[in-house]
């Protein structure tokens, strides 16, 4: 979360900066969503595990700084299967899964893009999707994708806080946009302590 909250701060930093000049009431606007997150942000430090009711109302905050951002070439759609609000998730799980998906799937078309959340239960596993349209991640000469920071860091943690019992999957490339799946444990008490 360290490496992930100074790149995030900079972006938004700069998108303050600029609208000032263009648009101050959307610039005041960024800057309370920021003000919000950062409050939410100390108010969880430590805390393994949230509610997803409580990560997708980070996530819809840190969404309103991103349509400031891209206007009306950023299309959000987030589905949630019943009862599921209540399960715990890694605290801000989703935040720099969303990020990417804006990077790659909106910030490099000029018409923008679409990008959907979708989370249901499926046995004793919550799924979670992250989908855009666009041209997905770009591949190297090896044909590979190296992570970055917030792909990286979201594995790492899967693995520290659930093991072998979560899958972490990537698909993308070829223009057909990016997806990414998790599934975790079902449980709606915190098992995970710091």
């Amino acid at each position: 979360k360290m490496q992930l909250q100074p790149h995030f701060l900079f972006n938004t930093l700069n998108s303050i900066s600029s609208l000032m000049h263009k648009n101050v009431e959307n610039a005041d606007k960024v800057v309370a969503r920021l003000g919000e997150l950062l409050r939410y942000s100390l108010e969880t430090e430590g805390v393994q595990e949230v509610s997803l009711r409580d990560e997708l109302d980070f996530l819809q905050r840190y969404l309103e700084i991103e349509k400031v951002r891209y206007g009306n070439r950023l299309k959000v759609r987030i589905t949630t299967s019943n009862g599921v609000l209540q399960a715990k998730v890694p605290n801000l799980i989703l935040q720099p899964l969303v990020e990417n998906a804006i990077r790659y799937g909106v910030g490099t078309r000029s018409s923008g893009g679409k990008i959907e959340i979708i989370a249901e239960r499926k046995d004793d596993m919550l799924n979670l999707v992250v989908r855009a349209d666009g041209p997905g991640l770009l591949h190297g000469s090896s044909g590979d994708f190296s992570e970055g920071v917030g792909l990286h860091n979201t594995r790492s943690r899967l693995e520290q806080l659930y093991g072998e019992n979560h899958e972490f999957r990537l698909k993308t490339g070829g223009g057909k946009g990016l997806e990414i799946q998790m599934r975790i444990p079902y449980h709606e008490e915190s098992v995970v302590e710091e």
